[in-house]
């Protein structure tokens, strides 16, 4: 399956998402913050680079403009409040509202674009 890169800044509800998408098949690696990400960028090729929901705007836009630049490839998937109307990352390749009804969406969307 996919190589993929998961931000955010709450642990648990990363190690959750690393749980879903690793039971789907795909390699995670974690990183909270652009240090992190810069590091696993220089040792990975992600095929999808996930942005968590609870990280602020002004960070996502930085992720990913760092990813863009770094990962060119990789897709990113933002993930998004319930409710939010403004996507933080208007050049995301797909966007997600969490929580969902079925965990396994996630899943399914990371497949998707890795299949890209």
């Amino acid at each position: 399956m996919a190589l993929v890169l998961c931000t955010g800044s709450d642990e648990s509800l990363m190690q959750t998402r690393k749980l879903i998408l690793e039971q789907a098949g795909h390699q995670v690696i974690l990183a909270s913050n652009l240090i992190a990400v810069e590091q696993a960028c220089a040792k990975h090729d992600f095929q999808v680079i996930v942005l968590g929901h609870t990280l602020v705007s002004p960070e996502k836009r930085r992720l990913a403009g760092f990813v863009r630049r770094v990962c060119k490839t990789a897709k990113i998937l933002e993930l998004l409040r319930p409710g939010q109307s403004t996507k933080s990352v208007p050049d995301a390749d797909d966007w997600l509202e969490v929580p969902v009804g079925d965990p396994a969406e996630l899943a399914t969307r990371v497949t998707a674009l890795a299949a890209k």
